[in-house]
This record gives structure tokens, C-alpha cells and sequence, in this order.
């Protein structure tokens, strides 16, 4: 299919690799990802995304994909779930479904850059997947680079396989 792809698209797409997890139930450490939330620096807030923050997070480029599969707040909080990490009362880090299925999420993590390498990704997504074990929800994580695969792994995820992906600039395409 690749092959079909390039030759199609010649010079109109990006080739990108991601990286998939095992899809395994009851492999999380409760505890630990506990410990991770339990970490969580004194000069930060943890939030449950609610409208406020709905909005807050819609808003900035940096994270505006936490919330932007869901057509309205009301969409949001009647299929979404999320936390973010607020800073100065401002949002500096989310963990977010980027979609949802009947059984789980799967998560979107974003934080802004010049709050990264703190630990406060860790963080937040160890929160959305306490919460979406207690909700009875599979917490689901491809990830798109080989950090969010280690964050993944240390979270108790499990590597599976890389796969290859491709992203088609519609901009370079004819219209016929």
C-alpha cells in the first residue's frame, strides 16, 4: 500500500513513522501511576477539564487538539474526558481523549513548550488513565514519536510494532 501511496502522491506527502502499543486490560500499576499524580510540583494545579478550561485549551495552538475532535463543550463533557495542568492559573499541560470509542479513549497528550521536560506530561496522563479505570474506560495510546513511546512504556504501556503513516498535502493536489 505504501508503494501505491508514493508513486500516487509522488512529492505530495510526508512518510512518518508512529509507534503502537499492545492493547492489554489490567496492566496498569495503580500505585505507581499514583506516585507519578502524587509528584506533582506545588506551584502547579491539576484540573479536570471542565468548560473554563474547554475553552482555555481550544483556544491556544499548542494545545487546541485536546478537545478538537468534539464539536462543543456539551460534546466534550457527554463523550470527552481530561486534565490539565494549570500554571498561574493557565494551562501548561493536558491529557485529553482525542476520540472515543464505546470501551475506551484514545489520548492525546500536549504540553506547552517551554513547560516540557518537567515531568508534568507524566503526570497528567497518569491522572486521565486513573480516571479512566475508575470509569471502567480502556485508555488507548499510539504513540507519534519515540518520546511518546517511552513516556508510554514508563506509564506500564507495552511497544508493539512501528508502522508507517503518511500525510497527504491536499494543497498540492489537482482539482479536476
Amino acid at each position: 500500500m505504501g508503494a501505491l501511496i508514493e508513486k500516487e502522491y509522488e512529492g505530495k506527502y510526508k512518510k512518518y513513522f508512529r509507534y503502537a502499543v499492545k492493547k492489554e486490560k489490567d496492566i496498569f500499576d495503580i500505585a505507581k501511576l499514583q506516585m507519578f499524580v502524587d509528584k506533582l510540583p506545588s506551584q502547579y494545579d491539576l484540573q479536570l477539564i471542565d468548560e473554563r478550561l474547554y475553552e482555555l485549551v481550544s483556544q491556544e495552538k499548542w494545545s487546541s487538539d485536546l478537545c478538537s475532535q468534539f464539536s462543543s463543550y456539551d460534546d466534550y463533557k457527554n463523550r470527552g474526558i481530561g486534565y490539565a495542568i494549570l500554571h498561574l492559573g493557565k494551562p501548561v499541560c493536558g491529557a485529553s481523549s482525542y476520540t472515543v470509542y464505546d470501551e475506551g479513549i484514545e489520548i492525546e497528550i500536549d504540553t506547552k513548550e517551554e513547560y516540557r521536560q518537567k515531568g508534568l506530561a507524566t503526570i497528567c496522563a497518569a491522572k486521565l488513565i486513573l480516571e479512566c479505570i475508575d470509569r471502567g474506560l480502556y485508555p488507548s495510546w499510539d504513540a507519534a514519536n519515540k518520546e511518546s513511546l517511552a513516556l508510554a512504556e514508563k506509564l506500564g504501556y507495552h511497544f508493539d510494532k512501528e508502522y508507517i503513516t503518511y500525510e497527504i498535502d491536499c494543497t498540492k493536489l489537482e482539482r479536476t
